[in-house]
């Protein structure tokens, strides 16, 4: 049992797998992303498991995904843009490092294009996203230990994480002394 080195929440778009797995290069840490378990968990894509079962049931495999790697993974998280909504995943990651990728809504809007892949945006990907981002925003932004413009190239934002990280007294340095 572990605890991820760092893990990303965002929204959908905002780089969480790119910049996660050149985080962990960076690192030299692994990579896991709790979407990628529900889709190997399921043996199908979320716009699959969204479509035969429902938003609510997908959020219930997501909650057992994110819990799952929270208590297992030693490297670098990379959870699903909702996965924040739970109130028992929020809990938990009160305890850990967490990264906020912050991109702005129009480039959002520009990376996520048709969301032929986005099934929670697909009748109307730039309302839907305007929606998403006011909902969660404020829940990125409490539960982060820092918030991470992610607007430029992956490596660039990477290193800027792994700099925060390396500057990041560890627990024994912020424990108090024990005479």
């Amino acid at each position: 049992m572990g605890s991820p080195v760092v893990v990303l929440i965002g929204p959908p778009g905002s780089g969480k797998t790119t910049i996660g797995r050149a985080l962990a290069e960076y690192l030299g840490v692994g990579f896991r992303d709790t979407d990628a378990d529900i889709e190997r968990t399921a043996g199908c894509g979320i716009g699959q498991i969204l479509e035969r079962e429902g938003e609510a049931h997908f959020r219930v495999r997501e909650r057992r995904a994110v819990h799952r790697a929270l208590a297992e993974h030693r490297g670098v998280l990379a959870l699903g843009g909702g996965a924040v909504l739970e109130e028992s995943t929020q809990r938990l990651l009160r305890r850990r490092t967490v990264v906020h990728l912050a991109v702005a809504p129009e480039q959002l809007a520009a990376r996520i294009g048709s969301a032929a892949t986005r099934p929670l945006l697909a009748d109307d990907p730039e309302g839907r996203l305007r929606t998403l981002l006011a909902v969660r925003t404020p829940i990125y932004r409490r539960l982060a230990t820092w918030t991470v413009p992610a607007g430029g190239r992956s490596r660039v934002v990477a290193a800027r994480i792994a700099a925060l990280l390396a500057a990041q007294p560890s627990p024994r340095e912020l424990a108090p002394a024990v005479r």
